[in-house]
Order: structure tokens, then C-alpha cells, then sequence
């Protein structure tokens, strides 16, 4: 099975999960390609100034600068995404600045996956890219489907209380988060922080995407539904939201 990984140059979990995602995958499955997006934490791109005003007003000073710390650290001392990618000696398509441009659908039909897999692909998919892997398109969700579709589940999750939450590999479809689920796993939450349960769900989720590999390489599978009456979405926070989250005392790191 050939595969092509999409994802984005975020600096934080991205690099150490992408390399342990790539260690890991069964010697029977290729990695034939990469296409690694813009980093973009508020579900769009912004520029510098208006990413740091947004986290200002809406997460207050003490979050920036800790997060600042952390990314300037990572900047210095940590390999981006790029960099663990090409030491696997994978391709990187480079032409991708939007995923759906007809440029880069065709840079990727030329590699001829069977299988593309989005491990926080920051995009919005639309259809000439979901009908070129002939076995699908598969996601992973921080969190458990169909709850907690949207952006940023942990934040949510912890928020509303929840004893448990998990993630989901999926089969992309033209909604949002909608599509059916192939590997579905829970975790306790306990007292983690934002910090810790982000790095949790992400590792757990990259042993749900081999295991999701396993089953499609196996050709012998059922899905689970991902009903939409059963569903909740959430959108980014607002300042308000940040404060509930606090006085519930949760907390980010």
C-alpha cells in the first residue's frame, strides 16, 4: 500500500509525533510522499501580529509568553516537521501551498497513492482530492466522534468536565469531521492539563492511524457511523470560554 502523509509544520507535538508515526508504520506500507502545510493554530492563516493579538485578548499574557518560550526553544534546538520528514528520506511536495489547487492534485496523482492520511491537516478537503487515493482519505480527531466535532476538542473536552475523552481515525468525507470511523479509542482525562492531554491523544492517535492501516490492509472491515444527530461542534474559544475554563480550574500547562 502506497500512502501519502499530509500535514502541517507545526512546532510544538507535530515533529515527534510524525517521527514516531513514520518509525512505526508496518514494513508492508510505503510512505511515497509528504505535503506539509503552513502551521496555522487559529484554523485559518493569519499573520504574525494578528496571531498574537487574537491569543493575547482571548488566552491573556501569561499563555503567550509561555507558548512563546516553548516555540522559541523548539525554533532553535528541535527539528520542524520539514526536517523529520526528509531524515526518513521521504519526498516532500513541495508545490502545496493549497492543498487543492490543481497543481498540486496533479504532483499528487503522479505519486499515485492508495491511501492519503491527514495527521492535523489544516485544510479543508474537497472532492477532486478525496477521489484520487482509491481507498480513501483517512483523518485523525482528538476526540470521540461524533462529540466534539470541530477545533480544539481538548480544550472543550476539559471545559465541559468530561472523565474521558479519545480520538478518531476516519474516512474523510465533504463534511467536517462527518465521515465514517475506522479505529475509535478512549482515554481518562483525570487532571491532565491542555498541555498534556494534547501530547497524549496525539500519541494515541498515531497508534490508532497503524492500526486503521492494518485493518484497510487487511481488506476485511466494517466502519463505525459517525451519526450527525448524535453530534456536537465547537469552534474556536472566546475570552469568555477561557475564563469558565479557569474558574473550573483547568489549566493549559
Amino acid at each position: 500500500m502506497k500512502v501519502i502523509i499530509i500535514t502541517q509544520n507545526e512546532k510544538m507535538f507535530l515533529p515527534m509525533v510524525i517521527d514516531y508515526f513514520i518509525r512505526r508504520i508496518p514494513s508492508d506500507i510505503e510512505i511515497v510522499g509528504a505535503i506539509v502545510l503552513s502551521s496555522s493554530p487559529y484554523g485559518k492563516r493569519k499573520i504574525f501580529l494578528s496571531k498574537l493579538f487574537s491569543a493575547l485578548s482571548i488566552f491573556g499574557p501569561f499563555f503567550v509568553i509561555r507558548y512563546g518560550l516553548i516555540e522559541l526553544w523548539r525554533m532553535l534546538f528541535d527539528k520542524d516537521v520539514v526536517a523529520i520528514v526528509r531524515s526518513h528520506g521521504i519526498k516532500i511536495v513541495r508545490t502545496c501551498r493549497f492543498i487543492n489547487d490543481s497543481k498540486c492534485l496533479s504532483d499528487i496523482e503522479k505519486l499515485t497513492p492508495d491511501l492519503l492520511i491527514s495527521i492535523t491537516g489544516n485544510q479543508i478537503f474537497k472532492k477532486p482530492l478525496l477521489d484520487i487515493p482509491p481507498l480513501g482519505t483517512l483523518n485523525l480527531h482528538t476526540a470521540l466522534l461524533p462529540k466534539y466535532r470541530g477545533l480544539m476538542p481538548s480544550f472543550w473536552a476539559l471545559k465541559n468536565e468530561e472523565k474521558e475523552t479519545g480520538v478518531s481515525v476516519f474516512f474523510v468525507d465533504e463534511g467536517i469531521d462527518s465521515g465514517p470511523i475506522i479505529v475509535q479509542k478512549k482515554i481518562n482525562i483525570e487532571n491532565m492539563t491542555q498541555w498534556e492531554l494534547i501530547r497524549a491523544t496525539k500519541f494515541l492517535g498515531v497508534e490508532s492511524i497503524i492500526d486503521a492501516l492494518k485493518i484497510i490492509n487487511s481488506n476485511n472491515y466494517s466502519t463505525i457511523e459517525n451519526d450527525d444527530n448524535d453530534s456536537t461542534y465547537f469552534s474556536f474559544p472566546t475570552r469568555k470560554d477561557v475564563i469558565e475554563f479557569k474558574k473550573k480550574g483547568k489549566k493549559f500547562f
